[in-house]
């Protein structure tokens, strides 16, 4: 895959974690010079490793020969400070899922970048509007891109645009995802955008579903693989996101569209609360433990 000749160049992401990795990783493999920022140097050390681990068994399965693996490794910076990000087209932030957090770290930015970069956010529900309000006037090149987890193999981006996004940036920020091997499909600026708006509820109804004693979990899961052709159960599904990622965008939706028909399930909230979040602390619906 190569970079065709548009605007886009350089690409600088912003947290090194699951998200800003995959989102680094698909970048350098479509051809943009990329800079991957974080404050901590041993999670840019994990962003590092989890790299070379995915791009050599994608050599090892014929995905890439080592020449293009090289290539894209070459075209990858790590960096713990954030001078390398500030002359870039366009900025992506890939941090925790919090506005407070996300807004104080574009407030940041506009002051410091060079140029005019696209700040792009890859929130999964919280509303671009209100985020690009950290930019000032720079909310005409303010926009939201989506990503799915994991990235490298899922081929969907949601873009949203704020209520000042400019059609330019638009153009610009679709074509960069396009670049990258991915389909970009435009929603609308509402909490939640389409995927988490559909999705949370079905998790949410697993967990109703669940704590009212209709079926077991696996069972659950088993009916809406086998009936509904998902290739993976709703519980299944929230212990790979994150109960408390759930829970969280769940709260989202429920403020943002003042509907408190998206407030999480007391059982999933009761499982967050004794620190069964899923896969990453190895207890969530289900064991991970072994």
């Amino acid at each position: 895959m190569s970079n065709p000749d548009h605007a886009i160049k350089k690409v600088g992401i912003i947290g090194s974690g699951q998200m800003g990795a995959g989102i680094a990783q698909i970048s350098a493999v479509g051809g943009f010079e990329t800079v991957v920022f974080d404050l901590s140097k041993d999670a840019l050390d994990r962003c590092t490793a989890l790299h070379n681990k995915l791009l050599s068994r994608a050599v090892e399965k014929g995905r890439m020969s080592q020449e293009d693996v090289d290539a894209a490794k070459g075209r990858i910076t790590y960096a713990n400070n954030m001078e390398p990000i500030l002359d870039v087209d366009i900025i992506i932030e890939a941090v925790v899922e919090n506005a407070d957090v996300k807004k104080q770290i574009f407030s940041q930015l506009v002051k410091e970048v060079k140029g005019n970069p696209i700040l792009a956010t890859n929130t999964s529900s919280i509303s671009i509007t209100d985020l690009a309000t950290s930019v000032g006037d720079a909310a005409d090149r303010f926009i939201g891109m989506h990503l799915f987890n994991p990235v490298p193999i899922m081929k969907l981006v949601e873009v949203i645009n704020g209520l000042a996004t400019s059609k330019q940036t638009t153009t610009r920020t679709i074509a960069m995802a396009q670049a990258m091997g991915k389909v970009a499909v435009p929603a609308n600026d509402r909490a939640g955008f389409v995927s988490n708006r559909i999705l949370m509820p079905m998790i949410n109804e697993a967990f109703y579903t669940w704590m009212e004693g209709v079926a077991e979990p696996e069972h659950i899961d088993d009916i809406m693989k086998l009936g509904m052709a998902h290739p993976m159960g709703p519980l299944r599904l929230a212990d790979f996101i994150g109960l408390d990622t759930c829970v969280h965008i769940m709260q989202v939706m429920a403020d943002g569209l003042n509907n408190p028909r998206y407030l999480a399930c007391p059982l999933l909230k009761q499982l967050v609360t004794a620190g069964r979040l899923g896969n990453k602390s190895g207890r969530g619906v289900f064991d991970y433990s072994k």
